[in-house]
């Protein structure tokens, strides 16, 4: 396995191991994992995702033969998947909504015959959960279930992500992602992704949002998650490494101030370390 400098303690895991890695996640009481993928395959569109034996298809089949019975979900974006790192089609300097959405469709049917029991979009593209589940329900997909991040904002807190997985991005996505300020359009996307079918939403990141997160909890009633994502995971461990706070007790806080703003369950890179030592 890979380290990753600016996440301590995750790597990134090869094919070869993949299947070691989800029986510890089994054996240790975690019942949901979301799976992404780092492709060697790039061009404008992102189309290996659609390919039926993509890196992605692979480990979520994987994913399902050791352990059928954790809730698989994908994440669904094309970042990793491109030339340029954008999380859809590039139109000169512009990502081309509607023609992404219909590779989302696309990628759907592989992502859910390959495993998925959940599909995770992620590139906060308009339209984006009908098309899915347009496309899911037409090709024998019905109980295929979508939790869309329905507010994702352009966060600085994704850096660490973006090093894991080799992003290559050099311009903003700031005409797809929510601003961080704006608290209505944060609010109006997620009661359209509900409109739309998705079956729970999530808001990322989740501990500079905890107000969206109870602004939505309080507007809808399907399952809400909180993606503590990797910028957060990053100052939690290099403050802790510094001295400067207990890592145990600030997980403990951060993932109950999660909780207590309305998220029904919680997407973080300290599931293991929850899971076997009980933070």
């Amino acid at each position: 396995m890979e380290s990753i400098s600016t996440m301590p303690g995750i790597f990134r895991i090869p094919e070869k191991l993949l299947s070691y890695e989800i029986e510890k996640y089994a054996k240790s009481g975690i019942y949901a994992i979301i799976v992404f993928g780092i492709s060697h395959h790039l061009d404008n569109e992102g189309s290996n995702t659609w390919n039926s034996d993509s890196i992605i298809s692979r480990a979520l089949k994987i994913c399902k033969n050791v352990a059928p019975e954790i809730v698989l979900i994908s994440d669904m974006c094309f970042c990793s998947y491109t030339t340029h790192g954008h999380c859809g089609v590039l139109d000169k300097k512009r990502v081309n909504n509607d023609q992404t959405i219909l590779n989302l469709a696309r990628q759907a049917i592989i992502l859910a015959s390959s495993g998925a029991d959940f599909l995770a979009p992620s590139a906060a593209m308009d339209g984006q959960v009908q098309a899915i589940r347009s496309a899911l329900d037409r090709s024998g997909f019905p109980e295929t279930g979508i939790i869309s991040y329905s507010t994702k904002f352009k966060s600085a807190l994704y850096g660490p992500f973006r090093e894991a997985t080799y992003s290559r991005l050099t311009e903003s996505r700031s005409t797809y992602q929510i601003n961080p300020m704006n608290r209505r359009e944060a609010i109006r996307e997620s009661l359209i992704d509900v409109e739309e079918g998705s079956d729970a939403l999530i808001i990322k990141p989740a501990s500079n949002f905890l107000d969206i997160i109870r602004d939505v909890r309080e507007r809808v009633y399907v399952p809400l998650i909180g993606y503590q994502v990797s910028g957060e995971y990053a100052m939690i461990k290099f403050a802790a490494k510094a001295g400067a706070i207990e890592e145990k007790k600030i997980v403990q806080e951060s993932i109950g101030s999660i909780k207590r703003a309305g998220a029904n369950a919680i997407i973080t890179y300290f599931a293991l370390e929850i899971a076997n030592h009980g933070f």
